[in-house]
């Protein structure tokens, strides 16, 4: 568990060792320059010295015979590793404390001393700077008021209007050792803020004030990341690591501390008094000293105390990858950390998605080790159970940014009860505590009935406190000033890594190749794409079709030499996801102090090398000579060199805009900026000779301008083009390069070499400096202030009606019965589902199969029987895999795959789906919501879509009101929802709003699937109560919980329980306190009675596990078939299936409530709401677009008004193809989040019958029309002028005609790629390949006329080629200028490139076409492909 328990018995030693281990400067040790005095090569002797110690390298093994070997211990395999886990640990419950027990003798008997770290914060405030109100919430418009004003702000013209928000308000305290320490709170309390303070690593941007120390140093002194471990929410790991592979990674680049020196020390005192250790004892120490394996038996020990043996060779996974459970991933996070070397552990709400069993057992074995080894542990819990919550030793409550309590456990009680509140007694103290502080719970605990009850504020706390004789006795302890002992330089190390930097560096390396393998797919997709492309080219630009006699020839062979450069460069674009999704884990570990930037960056720069060998190796050889290039081995291998160069300096090029951009969004924006930037000054969409000088520094640093010109004059300069013309007075080659603008010399192709060698090099350490000094782009959340908290509070708070006393459950159902049938706006028809018999398959997986089953099916419900009634809360309980939510999934009709037999009953009728989605809810998990709506937008959304077509908008509004106030969320309603872990609404907010828009709908049955999941107690409660007022309006609910508490438990009034297996073991009412499922379980033969006190769920599902079966002899599943219940169960499910007289089967005559332009302008009004505040898409395309009109237009200077030469159309043709193909790709690039985003959110709505998915495919169309409208008109009012086309009317409408129609297409082929493809990063690798093929296509790199036949119904398919046709035709298709080679531009324009202005009509039906087809594609796709599998 802990790190390694071991470390900390290291330090101990060096209290009474030899004095040459010891810094006899005692705490100044911590100084400066002693610090940048420290002689390294002194320290690697010290260890190497230690390392030949014979007693140390060598130990005592059991081997696979039995018998003793002495045996190196640096060359443990896995399976001597595992036997000595074995024979150490054999249960991690039972037999970890008594191995922390040796451990800690085997020191004290040599009397070597543990040291102790305690940790004291005195006066910490924190504050925070944010917008609030109206301002907070994004939009097209704010985006650039508030940047406009952090320019201004910056340049002190303007004061800022953002507003302060405390935090943490003047808090002091102690962390004491050897003792576990428990933080308790409600949501947005100062929780994490408070424990990143003490771990050294809060935001710069926060204000902060007050003092932290660590046995008295200040935190200058020493380096805080190397001493505190801190573990946070967030759980980022690599998915393509196993389970091992991650916690071993970890313990690598943390280092082993100074155990070597604790070992050598133990063996001299050993020997000294004659003493023989416990073998397996002594070699897990040894072995655990060993450094740089790549998995030791520190790892294997961490994997045993969490409970992650079973998924060890598992990988971690993502949503792309399958991999471990959530569960197991926050045990991952959990054990990375315990295997380095701090001392101080701070561990913030570890216990998310973890059961209470195994939440316990891991706090078990944290406790352990801090009372055993001396250690220090700060842990925030969220929903403590009461078994957790004894397991500490001290508390503290946090509320409001002020510290309530803090001291001994044993004393929270008496404190608060000194103040007249005291803690039911069966309600968790853990939740009493969090709830005590809260207006609207505060009241229920008041006790002084003599007195009347006014609320107690949180400053009022602090102040009794203080006055308290804990809060005394803690004022005097942080008034002695901490004694600093010399021994604390063991503790508190001024090194920032553990392992000397070669080392880290080789870890790296080891890891970076680990991942290569794992990706090994992505790159093999991405050599197969470029030889699809190398395959295509080489046709396209075939040697027989390539002539070699005028200088037109030479243009189409510089379109191939082009062709190369483009793909190779544009290859490098991979990098870009490949580095923004490791970046999160990146910053964790660099944080942690794992490793410094430069050891990650230069093994993902040296280990591409090989990979760029392969992919422009095969690219050259299958594409030179088939192109027609110079037939001389020396210019092939000189081609095969650049493009190597090229290929490197593109993917350092890329990994440094990844490394900058660290966000997909800004990434893709800023990538495309500087392509854009590179590609139109790279010689070749605008020739050398019309770079205007403003835009020339540009033409000097383009990376592709150097690869261009080397690539050209290496072919051009060859001896294929070594003649001399008629009526030419140079060679051909000197000619062509000349009319493109390129240079003709030959020293040019080393001069392109050098400079895209030193762009290699100057990108990769711009790469590493960005990895160093830039952190990750931060996360916005939504803030309210104090007054809008307390004016919400206050409603329900001080003027609230007294309330009776007792425990929350009857307080939760006493409230209920007087709000009972109260009356809603909207009448509801009662309906009650019963169900008999139902048995759920799926097919057998191929796994199982190898294995040898032979059965073709897998059961995972069987034969479960149950009723839910009107105003009756039914709880859905089991261990994992009992099959809670299938069986819920099969009741609502939410499967999407399997096999579904028995009796589904809807009032005795039954169940037809598609008219139960009409009358029932599912409140998901996972809280899926549009992140850029309102809370109050979304259940007004919801209610539109849902209610009756006769319900009108003014009923509609006042139910929407209604049920808002009965979720409690009135105070909310102008809050963004966001996205969950990121920003918005919390938690606890989010699970309120699911439950808001299923009721908005008025159903009669709502499912509600784990609607306390992660949150804590306070949270828990707060749902809770929302579900039983809603039972309570006469409503049929069934919930799915996972181990609540008692109160939560209790609140229910049935219980279907269920064994693994997916077989029911009781069905039937729970009874005051549980009595009725006490009595049950209790009567059956062997089952342990239940303590006082303890929690019914979790004894419940205690003695009804497989193994507690096993030990019993007894099936559950039979004993309740058995059982009188299950025979009433049976009578009252044949009682309810007898249809009441006079009803009927339930019916609609429409398969929607809404008919279907009201379902179309509900999802438009959603789509306008959403596009406003999406600022990251919207204002940034905006953004950008304006911008790249500004370049464009500066870059072609009046481009349109020259038309003397055949290079003049080039430019101007060269303008709009890069200006089609970049803002069109970007257009694509940026809408794929978007709708893979709302798609998520499409799939719940669909499924709830929301609306046709036909009427969201054409909304989200619909909504994209005005904005590229503005995007075009934006691009083509600056562009236009700027290079001075022809101002006529017609020609400038044709120009913003095809420019829209354009982005347009490109916008909804992004659209339809997200459609057809599980996410958007397939979306996006699938995209990337039409891209290639529609610019080699597009007619500019190669016309037409001369595109080998065999090819040329590729261009007729290319909606980029009827781009360009449009554009050009639409300018110059006219024109009979004459140009120097004495044709017209009109005859030039027909006979190079084949285009005719009368064709402009069929060209503009066309590009209308292309956009409609992908629109229409785009509505196929998402109605008939479903990629949520359930």
């Amino acid at each position: 568990m802990e790190r390694n328990d071991l470390y900390q018995f290291s330090n101990s030693f060096r209290a009474n060792s030899s004095s040459r281990w010891r810094d006899s400067g005692g705490y100044n040790v911590f100084s400066k320059s002693q610090r940048e005095q420290e002689n390294e090569d002194e320290e690697d002797l010290k260890w190497a010295a230690i390392e030949r110690l014979p007693s140390v390298r060598k130990g005592l093994v059991t081997t696979s015979d039995g018998k003793m070997a002495n045996v190196d211990i640096t060359k443990l395999g896995p399976e001597q590793r595992k036997h000595l886990m074995d024979r150490l640990i054999k249960h991690a419950e039972k037999d970890n404390e008594s191995f922390l027990l040796k451990v800690r003798e085997r020191l004290d008997r040599v009397g070597i001393e543990i040291p102790k770290l305690e940790v004291r914060f005195e006066h910490l405030k924190v504050k925070a700077e944010a917008y609030i109100g109206s301002r907070a919430l994004p939009s097209f418009f704010n985006f650039f008021i508030n940047y406009l004003e952090s320019i201004l702000y910056g340049l002190h013209l303007l004061s800022s209007r953002k507003k302060h928000l405390s935090i943490l308000r003047d808090v002091s305290g102690i962390i004491r050792p050897c003792r576990m320490t428990l933080l308790l709170g409600p949501p947005s309390s100062g929780k994490t803020t408070l424990l990143l303070a003490l771990a050294g690593k809060l935001d710069r941007d926060l204000e902060f004030s007050g003092r932290v120390t660590y046995n008295g140093h200040e935190m200058d002194d020493f380096v805080p990341q190397r001493t505190a471990a801190y573990i946070g929410q967030h759980d980022v790991h690599i998915p393509e690591m196993t389970v091992r592979e991650t916690i071993a990674f970890s313990a690598r680049c943390q280092g082993v501390g100074p155990r070597f020196e604790m070992l050598a020390e133990l063996s001299k005192r050993e020997k000294a008094a004659n003493i023989t250790p416990d073998p397996d004892i002594d070699v897990f120490m040894k072995a655990t000293s060993v450094a740089g394996k790549e998995t030791s038996v520190l790892t294997d020990y961490i994997l045993k105390i969490l409970g992650l043996e079973i998924c060890a060779d598992t990988m971690v996974g993502n949503e792309l990858i399958r991999g471990v459970s959530g569960g197991q991933k926050k045990r991952v996070t959990t054990g990375e950390m315990l295997a380095g070397p701090a001392k101080l552990l701070l561990m913030d709400e570890i216990s998310t998605g973890l059961d209470s069993s195994t939440t316990y057992q891991i706090v078990k074995s944290l406790r352990q080790f801090v009372h055993i080894l001396n250690g220090t542990a700060f842990i925030s819990l969220l929903q403590p159970a009461p078994e957790t919550y004894d397991l500490f030793d001290d508390i503290i409550l946090l509320s409001d940014g002020h510290i309530v309590y803090q001291g001994p456990r044993e004393h929270v009680l008496e404190f608060f009860e000194s103040i007249g509140f005291k803690c039911p007694t069966r309600k968790g103290v853990a939740d009493f505590l969090q709830e005590v502080t809260s207006r609207k719970d505060q009241r229920q605990y008041w006790t002084q009935a003599d007195k009347d009850y006014s609320f107690v504020t949180v400053e009022q706390f602090v102040e009794a406190f203080q006055s308290f004789h804990v809060g005394k006795g803690l004022q005097n302890d942080l008034a002695t000033p901490f004694i600093k002992n010399e021994r604390d330089t063991q503790l508190l190390t001024t090194k920032n890594y553990g392992v000397r930097k070669m080392e880290l560096l080789k870890v790296c390396f080891s890891k970076e190749m680990l991942l290569m393998k794992r990706n090994s797919f992505l790159y093999i997709f991405k050599l197969v794409q470029l030889l699809v492309m190398a395959v295509i080219g080489s046709t396209v630009f075939l040697r027989t079709e390539m002539h070699k006699g005028t200088p037109t020839d030479g243009i189409i062979q510089t379109g191939a030499a082009f062709f190369s450069v483009f793909m190779i460069m544009f290859n490098g674009l991979a990098e870009i996801s490949m580095v923004v999704f490791k970046l999160p884990v990146f910053f964790k570990q660099r944080d942690s102090l794992f490793y410094p930037a430069w050891a990650y960056a230069i093994p993902t720069c040296l280990l591409k090398i090989p990979i760029s060998f392969l992919e422009v190796g095969l690219w050259v050889v299958m594409t030179y000579y088939p192109m027609g290039m110079d037939p001389s081995i020396i210019r092939f291998l000189k081609q095969l060199l650049l493009l190597l160069l090229l290929n490197q300096m593109s993917s350092a090029l890329f990994r440094l805009i990844a490394a900058m951009g660290r966000e997909m969004t800004v990434t893709s924006t800023l990538s495309a900026f500087f392509l854009l930037v590179l590609f139109a000054n790279c010689g070749y969409i605008l020739s050398r000779d019309e770079v205007k000088k403003w835009w020339i520094w540009g033409y000097w640093a383009s990376p592709m301008m150097y690869a261009q010109n080397a690539i050209a004059a290496n072919e051009f300069l060859g001896d294929s083009w070594n003649k001399v013309i008629p009526l030419a007075n140079e060679k051909l080659g000197v000619l062509v390069l000349k009319a493109r603008g390129c240079f003709a010399k030959a020293y040019w192709y080393w001069i392109g070499v050098g400079a895209l060698l030193g762009f290699v090099l100057v990108f990769n350490l711009f790469y590493t400096l960005a990895l160093t000094f830039l952190n990750p782009l931060k996360e916005s959340r939504s803030l309210k202030s104090e007054d809008e908290r307390n004016e919400e509070d206050d409603k329900s708070g001080v003027h609230a009606p007294p309330q009776p006393k007792g425990s929350d459950t009857e307080q939760l159902k006493s409230k209920a019965e007087l709000d009972r049938k109260k009356g809603m706006i909207l009448p509801f028809e009662p309906h009650c589902i019963t169900f008999e018999e139902v048995v759920y398959s799926v097919d057998m997986p191929q796994e199982m199969k190898a294995q040898g089953v032979t059965e073709d099916r897998l059961l995972l419900l069987r034969g479960i029987t149950g009723a839910f009634r009107p105003g009756v809360l039914t709880a859905l309980m089991g261990v994992s895999g009992a099959g809670k939510t299938t069986l819920m999934d099969v009741l609502a009709g939410r499967k999407t795959g399997g096999y579904i037999e028995g009796s589904i009953k809807v009032s005795g009728f039954p169940k037809t789906q598609e008219t139960f989605a009409r009358i029932s809810g599912y409140c998901e998990q996972a809280d899926i919501h549009s992140p850029h709506l309102t809370v109050h937008e979304s259940v007004l959304y919801s209610a539109w879509l849902r209610l009756a077509p006769e319900v009108n908008s003014e009923t509609r509004k006042m139910f929407v009101k209604e049920v808002m106030e009965l979720v409690e969320l009135n105070a909310w309603g102008q809050a963004l929802v966001g996205l969950p872990g990121v920003n918005g609404l919390s938690l606890e907010q989010r699970k309120r709003l699911t439950i808001a828009v299923e009721l908005v709908a008025n159903p009669s049955i709502i499912f509600m699937d784990e609607p306390t999941s992660g949150l804590d107690a306070r949270a828990a409660a707060i749902v809770m109560r929302i579900v039983r007022k809603t039972v309570d309006t006469g409503r049929t609910v069934v919930c799915t919980i996972h181990q609540p508490g008692i109160d939560i438990f209790e609140a229910f009034d049935e219980l279907l329980l269920m064994k693994q297996g997916g077989q029911e073991i009781y069905v039937g009412p729970l009874g005051h306190n549980s009595c009725e499922l006490i009595k049950y379980f209790e009567g059956i033969e062997g089952v342990s009675k239940i303590k006082d006190g303890y929690n019914p769920s979790t004894w419940m599902l205690e003695i009804s596990t497989a193994a507690q079966e096993m030990a019993l002899g007894v099936d559950f599943a039979a004993v309740y078939k058995n059982s009188e219940l299950y025979k009433r169960n049976k009578a009252l499910i044949e009682q309810l299936n007898m249809p009441s007289p006079g009803a009927k089967e339930l019916h609609f005559s429409t398969q929607y409530s809404q008919s279907f332009l009201s379902q179309f302008l509900a999802c438009l009004w959603k789509q306008r709401c959403l596009y406003w505040r999406n600022t990251e898409y919207t204002a940034v395309r905006f953004f950008f677009t304006t911008i790249i009109a500004l370049m464009f237009g500066t870059m072609f200077w009046k481009v349109g008004s020259k038309r003397g030469r055949r290079q003049d159309l080039f430019n101007a043709m060269g303008s709009m193809y890069a200006a089609v193909l970049f803002i069109g790709v970007q257009n694509a690039s940026s809408i794929q989040p978007v709708v893979n985003v709302e798609r998520t959110v499409f799939y719940r709505e669909k499924a709830a019958r929301m609306y046709s998915p036909m009427a969201y495919a054409f909304a989200q169309v619909a909504i994209e029309l005005p904005y590229i409208l503005v995007q075009t008109v934006t691009y083509g009012i600056i562009v236009y002028p700027l290079m001075a086309f022809e101002w006529s009317g017609a020609r400038f409408f044709w120009y913003l005609f095809f420019a829209y129609f354009t982005f347009l297409f490109f916008t909804f082929f992004g659209m339809m790629s997200v459609a057809i493809t599980p996410n958007y990063h397939i979306a996006g690798i699938i995209s990337t390949a039409f891209y290639a093929i529609w610019n080699l296509f597009i007619g500019f790199l190669v016309p037409r006329t001369k595109i080998p036949i065999w090819w040329r119904w590729n261009y007729w398919v290319c909606p980029l080629a009827w781009s360009l046709y449009g554009l050009t035709v639409s300018q110059f298709g006219e024109v009979e200028d004459v140009l120097d080679t004495g044709e017209t531009t009109k005859d030039f324009l027909k006979s190079y490139f084949g285009f005719r202005h009368e064709f402009v009509g069929v060209v503009a039906v066309v590009m209308v076409g292309w956009a409609v087809v992908f629109a229409f594609l785009f509505a196929v796709f998402i109605k008939i492909l479903d990629f949520q599998h359930r």
